[in-house]
């Protein structure tokens, strides 16, 4: 007697452009995992009742995208330590009448920057720019690393420094506007919004230190404004498309607790942007 797939989905709203199903399907043909995995598309007032219903049909667990990793914080029923510190939920797995929530965004971050690209992070002076959901979701990963600094910049300073005394018992972690932004820096990781608009976060040049990395989490077939930006500099650029990459694997960890091979899977999605 066959026995049906595991089901998992993506759920968004827009979700037609997500690249997750494909990255999925590679991930469970590498590993010869017997699973399903689909985009879903929510409505924008029924989060909740979707991912419930996808409980009752046997789904096994789902990634979440915008705009509902708040719901999906607020819809599990255990929270993982990341999920937690981050405020936020990525990655939902179903199971014992648990809905555990957790975020697979900044351990997906930091293992493309320390071991794909292989720039570490501890003893480094790193500067995050940002203070939103993408940049709260990667700080408690980033400390883990152990820098001798992390300075959150942002745009309106309060909310910088909302999240710096958030985390300041993980390490050493401080806050500024971009108007006052000062010193230079090993590494620095523009978690806003600007590259979807093709903008620039208002940051001063000097912020790059000697032989400095800039990574830009969006990503695209030509580099971002910011990569742009930082390469004139004397940075060494890379885009999120491993980040990506890396938060699936993650995410396929906690559900199937296989860890799949993501270089083929970045070397594909990267030919194919």
């Amino acid at each position: 007697m066959s026995t049906k797939p595991d089901r998992y989905v993506v759920i968004g709203n827009p979700i037609s452009h997500s690249k997750s199903p494909d990255i999925h399907a590679r991930f469970a043909a590498q590993t010869g995992q017997q699973l399903v995995y689909e985009r879903m598309l929510a409505p924008l007032e029924g989060f909740a009742q979707s991912v419930r219903e996808f409980i009752r049909e046997g789904g096994k667990g789902a990634n979440v995208t915008v705009p509902f990793k708040l719901e999906a914080h607020a819809l599990a029923t255990e929270l993982t330590a990341r999920a937690q510190a981050a405020g936020a939920v990525n990655t939902l797995k179903f199971g014992n009448g648990v809905i555990l929530g957790d975020n697979t965004d900044g351990i997906g971050m930091v293992t493309d920057i320390v071991r794909t690209a292989n720039v570490p992070m501890h003893s480094k002076k790193i500067l995050l720019l940002g203070a939103g959901g993408a940049a709260r979701g990667v700080i408690l990963p980033v400390l883990d690393e152990h820098p001798a600094e992390l300075v959150i910049a942002n745009r309106t300073e309060s909310k910088a420094a909302e999240l710096a005394a958030q985390f300041s018992r993980h390490g050493s972690v401080s806050a500024s506007s971009f108007d006052t932004l000062r010193g230079r820096f090993d590494i620095i990781i523009n978690a806003t919004s600007a590259s979807l608009s093709a903008d620039l976060p208002p940051v001063p040049t000097t912020v790059f230190g000697d032989g400095a990395f800039a990574y830009d989490m969006m990503y695209g077939k030509e580099p971002t404004v910011f990569m742009r930006f930082a390469a004139a500099h004397g940075a060494t650029v890379r885009d999120g498309l491993g980040m990506l990459v890396e938060q699936a694997a993650e995410a396929f960890f906690v559900w199937r607790s296989v860890r799949p091979d993501t270089a083929p899977v970045y070397a594909e999605l990267r030919a194919g942007l």
